[in-house]
């Protein structure tokens, strides 16, 4: 601690410290003058006070002493008997019961007992003294321990602030992230099938008009659910109802419209899941799906969902020709972000272009 940092006090110490100062030097000069060195006790008795809380062990230290030789000296010299209160201990009692450390309180509570009781029974004052002189220290002691809870009391309503605060940003960010994925599961699924389907009408519209119609019917289905799929995502942000594995059926036949060939299967007794589970279970399989109708330039996609007692295993493959430098982009991290906030696992084999999925469902 520099020296500048000690004269730099606050003003409401530098209050309390003239004014102990104050009331400390007036019994000391009035009605009659005191010894030199009574007056000099005096001033150190009260005007460390205002660097109490820079060094408080050193200022407690020096205060105590002082007053302790200024109450045995007070009766052991001849003359007027010095008029003064403890002011500047019942201030240091405070600040000490306010900011010591634990491990300095019991020893700072057994010397301030010790020299309570040197000062009052050496010179052998009476029981009103004895009782009045406790009550003003254990009363200074009391203030600063309450002054200490209420201050502990204030970090830690400042620190659940603090903590509710970051939660609340971070359960934004993930929110904000939720819905991007979900975006752009959306956008991508269902404009990914409208081009393949819209490239493939001028193909067909002369040759086969019936495919053309149904084509183009296709088309107007799959941009439909996608308006009704932006409206939920954009209308109720929370809550996912109507996507799931219970819609699976749906996105199966919008695939299939798109010109893909997907083959289903399901082994075991479909069971009860989480609602992100059966979100994160239908968005990996539609990620799949587009991503084999946009990229693979496949003809049959397979579809296997395994149910466990307590995982659901899906699997979803091709007969495209894969990725073989397989490139992460927002769909795939999508689908591995998914599944990990739902504790299962994502594989994938870019020969063939394999994703195999792990969710825990008990």
């Amino acid at each position: 601690m520099s020296a500048g940092a000690a004269i730099r006090v606050p003003r409401a110490d530098a209050a309390v410290a003239a004014a102990v100062t104050a009331a400390a030097l007036v019994p000391a000069f009035v009605p009659h003058t005191q010894p030199w060195w009574a007056v000099v006790l005096t001033i150190l008795s009260s005007v460390p006070v205002l660097w109490r809380r820079v060094w408080l062990l050193p200022v407690c230290l020096v205060v105590g002493l002082a007053i302790l030789i200024l109450d045995l000296t007070d009766h052991a010299a001849p003359g007027e008997p010095l008029l003064l209160a403890p002011y500047g201990p019942l201030v240091c009692t405070y600040t000490f019961a306010e900011l010591a450390r634990p491990a300095w309180r019991v020893v700072g509570i057994a010397l301030l007992a010790a020299g309570v009781a040197v000062s009052l029974a050496v010179p052998h004052n009476d029981l009103d003294t004895f009782r009045a002189v406790t009550t003003e220290y254990v009363a200074a002691y009391a203030l600063g321990v309450g002054t200490r809870a209420r201050r502990a009391h204030a970090d830690a309503e400042a620190e659940r602030t603090r903590r509710m605060a970051e939660e609340r940003a971070l359960a934004a960010a993930q929110e904000r992230t939720r819905i991007a994925r979900d975006m752009h599961d959306i956008v991508t699924h269902s404009v990914g099938l409208m081009t393949v389907q819209a490239e493939a009408g001028p193909l067909v519209v002369r040759a086969d008009p019936a495919k053309a119609e149904a084509t183009f019917e296709a088309i107007s289905a799959t941009g439909r659910e996608a308006i009704g799929q932006l409206r939920v995502l954009l209308g109720a942000l929370r809550g996912e109802s109507g996507l799931g594995l219970d819609a699976l059926t749906g996105l199966v036949q919008r695939v299939r419209q798109a010109g893909l060939d997907v083959r289903t299967e399901e082994v075991g007794t479909r069971l009860r899941t989480s609602s992100a589970v059966d979100l994160a279970a239908y968005r990996v399989i539609q990620e799949c799906l587009t991503n084999t109708v946009r990229h693979a330039e496949a003809r049959t996609a397979w579809l296997r969902l395994l149910w466990h007692d307590r995982m659901l295993s899906i699997e979803v493959s091709d007969d495209g020709h894969g990725a073989p430098s397989l490139r992460e982009g927002h769909g795939l991290t999508g689908m591995r972000e998914r599944v990990e906030a739902c504790g299962g696992t994502l594989a994938i084999d870019p020969s063939g272009f394999t994703v195999a999925v792990t969710l825990p469902i008990g």
